[in-house]
């Protein structure tokens, strides 16, 4: 099959391009290097069935031209990150709006398949646990900038239902906190990328609010892998959740990411306001249910906690001793 993927250089991206080129596929990959790293993609970018463009989604007239030569697209292209949200809204808001809207028209009259990623944030402050594809949204105040992302994204999948309605074949997935190798502190801004950076460097690890909030953490493999069954026809016209069922409260991780690494770094906790400004808000546990991934995609989690974050401490550990920093 001949596969697009936006965002093809980024963390989920270039996981997913050596994938499907493991797969047998032809892929073409466009990213504009926002974010994410054509370095990424080292190891696949000679391949005879891989085809790389330097581009962006906002650009409709070489959007058009690769749609038109592939069977089906994944966007995974995104303008993402708290730090974003709370200091460049606009960005956020048009990048994701703007591209997602691209992608959807011009698919539409070829009527070419659209995986599209979303996230998790879109549950907002839903107190309900597990959340379910069909649970209530429930997000703060518009004047809070911490929910443009989730904001943009839910509408992003509205876009997607509603060209689903009109014919196009749409899956939209709801990532919940990939991690893993090329998920860098400077650029996806996770809390595992921030904590196995500063423990490696002798930094302090800081723990916003209390670490006390849960969050269920996925390895980039099984994000992939839920990615890449979601080509099956079963998938199309559902919201899936991808990701670990498995809550860890953060304060918890940064103490186990602090012990694999062989650290000493002291672990501080940093109020709110001061990592992000007065007003953020945030969600004291999230966490999904996997039973639609398991009945439309067969999907299960299958790395646990610690064997991913050894792996993804090795990585770290080998680009710091290359002397390259995540940016």
């Amino acid at each position: 099959m001949k596969i697009l993927v936006t965002g093809g250089a980024g963390f989920i991206g270039s996981h997913l391009v050596e994938r499907l080129l493991r797969e047998g596929h032809q892929v073409w990959t466009v990213d504009d290097l926002s974010t994410g790293k054509k370095a990424f993609l080292n190891a696949i970018i000679s391949h005879p069935r891989h085809h790389f463009v330097h581009g962006t989604v906002l650009d409709r007239a070489l959007l058009k031209e690769l749609i038109q030569q592939v069977d089906l697209i994944y966007h995974l292209a995104a303008v993402l990150g708290v730090k974003n949200c709370v200091e460049h809204p606009l960005k956020v808001i048009e990048g994701n709006i703007d591209g997602t809207r691209n992608v959807l028209e011009l698919a539409y009259p070829e009527r070419k398949k659209v995986i599209f990623a979303s996230t998790s944030e879109v549950y907002g402050k839903n107190s309900r646990l597990p959340y379910r594809e069909d649970d209530e949204r429930v997000l703060g105040s518009t004047a809070i900038h911490r929910w443009c992302y989730a904001t943009a994204k839910a509408l992003d999948e509205h876009l997607c239902f509603a060209y689903a309605k009109q014919g196009l074949p749409v899956t939209v997935l709801r990532y919940f906190n990939a991690y893993g190798p090329r998920a860098t502190a400077t650029a996806y801004g996770g809390v595992i990328p921030r904590f196995v950076t500063a423990a490696l460097k002798g930094e302090s690890l800081e723990v916003y609010g209390t670490g006390e909030q849960t969050r269920c953490f996925t390895y980039i493999a099984d994000t992939v892998e839920g990615t890449f069954r979601a080509m099956s026809p079963t998938a199309d016209g559902f919201v899936i959740n991808i990701g670990s069922n498995r809550p860890i409260a953060i304060k918890r991780m940064a103490e186990m990411v602090k012990q694999l690494a062989g650290s000493d770094s002291p672990i501080v906790t940093i109020p709110y306001e001061r990592a992000y400004g007065r007003g953020y808000e945030d969600m004291m546990h999230r966490q999904p249910d996997l039973t639609r991934a398991r009945l439309l995609l067969k999907y299960e989690p299958k790395v646990d906690l610690e064997t991913g974050l050894t792996e993804t401490i090795r990585w770290y550990r080998q680009l710091l001793t290359d002397g390259r920093s995540d940016r």
